[in-house]
C-alpha cells in the first residue's frame, strides 16, 4: 500500500492520501497542519525532531530499516516515511515568515510534465514570495515523490492548486490581475516573421502548441495564417523592464511545446504581455525551471524596488 501511494496518482487521488519521506519534509508538513495517518520509522531517534503534539493523531509503526529501503526509491533512505491525508491548501497554516514576505505575484504552470522541473519551480516560487501557484491539467502531480523531493518543503510554504482547467482558472485569480507569459524569443526577431509580435509557442517547436487550438477559434487555411490570425497578439518586452505596476500572474510553458494557446488567450484577456528572456542566437530554449526562477526573482526585485522608493517619498517633508 505504501508503494502504491508513492507510485500511483490515481490511487492518491481516489483515497486522498500522499506519501512523504524524510524528517525535514514530514516536519514541514506537520507544522503546516497536514494530517498524518501513519508514520513508519526504523528507530525512535527519527521521531525526536518532530513536533510531539502533532504526532498524537498518527499511528506510529516501528519497522525494519530493510522494509523502508524496499518501499523507498531513494538510494539512501532516512528511515522515516509518513502517510498523510492529501493536504487542503485552504486549511493549511503556512509559515508566518512566508506570509509576511508574500508579494502580489502568482505563478501559473502550463503543461509542466517533468517532476524535477516542477519541484524546482515550486521551490523558486516559495523563495521569491509568490502568493500561490496554479497548475493546469497536463502538469505532473505535485504530490509525486520526485516533485516533493525537488520542492524541498515548498508544498507547505504556499498554496499549490493543481489539476485546474483553463475555464475555471480565472476564478482562482484576484480581480484586476494581469497575466503575463514568459518567452525567450527576441522582440526584434519576432518582427521578421509573418505577423509582428506573433504569439507562437516555444521556439524549439513553433507549431506544436497550435494543434490544440480551441474549437471556438476560426478555421485557417494553413499553419502560417493560423499562427498570425487565430492567436492573439501580445505586447512584447524584456523581462527586466517594468511589468509589476499591478498584481501579476506569470505563465511558464511546458518543456516540450511551450506556451499553450489557452495561456495566450488568458493573457490577452487581461491586457498581459510577453516577457522575453533573451538568449544567445542558436540556443534553443531555457529549461522551464530556470526561466521561472529568472522571471519570478526579477518580479520580486521590481516590487521591492518600488516599495523602497515609495517609502522614501513618504519620509520626505512636505513643503
Amino acid at each position: 500500500k505504501v508503494v502504491t501511494i508513492a507510485k500511483s496518482r490515481d490511487f492518491r487521488d481516489r483515497h486522498g492520501k500522499v506519501l512523504l519521506e524524510g524528517q525535514r519534509l514530514i516536519k514541514d508538513a506537520l507544522e503546516a497542519g497536514a494530517a498524518p495517518q501513519t508514520l513508519f520509522f526504523s528507530t525512535v531517534g527519527h521521531l525526536k525532531e518532530l513536533p510531539e503534539e502533532k504526532l498524537k493523531r498518527a499511528n506510529l509503526v516501528k519497522v525494519k530499516f530493510e522494509d523502508i529501503k524496499t518501499w523507498s526509491d531513494l538510494i539512501t533512505p532516512q528511515g522515516l516515511i509518513g502517510i498523510f491525508s492529501k493536504p487542503d491548501h485552504a486549511k493549511m497554516s503556512y509559515p508566518a515568515a512566508q506570509l509576511t514576505s508574500s508579494l502580489p505575484l502568482l505563478l501559473i504552470c502550463d503543461n509542466i510534465r517533468d517532476p524535477g522541473n516542477l519541484g524546482t519551480i515550486l521551490r523558486s516560487a516559495a523563495g521569491a514570495g509568490c502568493e500561490k501557484v496554479l497548475l493546469t491539467k497536463g502538469c505532473v502531480d505535485p504530490w509525486e515523490p520526485k516533485v516533493l523531493r525537488a520542492g524541498m518543503g515548498a508544498h507547505f510554504r504556499l498554496p499549490v492548486l493543481s489539476n485546474l482547467d483553463w475555464e475555471s482558472l480565472p476564478n482562482n485569480l484576484p480581480a484586476g490581475i494581469q497575466v503575463c507569459v514568459a518567452d525567450n524569443k527576441d522582440p526584434g526577431a519576432r518582427a521578421e516573421r509573418v505577423a509582428p509580435q506573433r504569439a507562437g509557442s516555444d521556439p524549439s517547436n513553433p507549431k506544436a502548441a497550435l494543434k490544440s487550438q480551441p474549437k471556438a477559434a476560426p478555421e485557417c487555411e494553413d499553419e502560417e495564417e493560423e499562427a498570425s490570425a487565430c492567436l492573439p497578439e501580445l505586447p512584447t518586452q524584456f523581462y527586466y523592464e517594468d511589468w509589476t505596476q499591478t498584481p501579476v500572474a506569470v505563465v511558464i510553458g511546458g518543456e516540450t511545446h511551450g506556451l499553450s494557446p489557452d495561456a495566450l488567450h488568458l493573457a490577452a484577456s487581461t491586457g498581459g504581455k510577453r516577457l522575453v528572456i533573451p538568449v544567445v542566437p542558436g540556443v534553443d530554449s531555457l529549461n522551464s525551471a530556470m526561466a521561472a526562477a529568472i522571471v519570478l526573482f526579477e518580479g520580486k526585485r521590481q516590487w521591492l524596488q518600488r516599495h523602497k522608493q515609495e517609502n522614501k517619498r513618504l519620509k520626505l517633508p512636505v513643503v
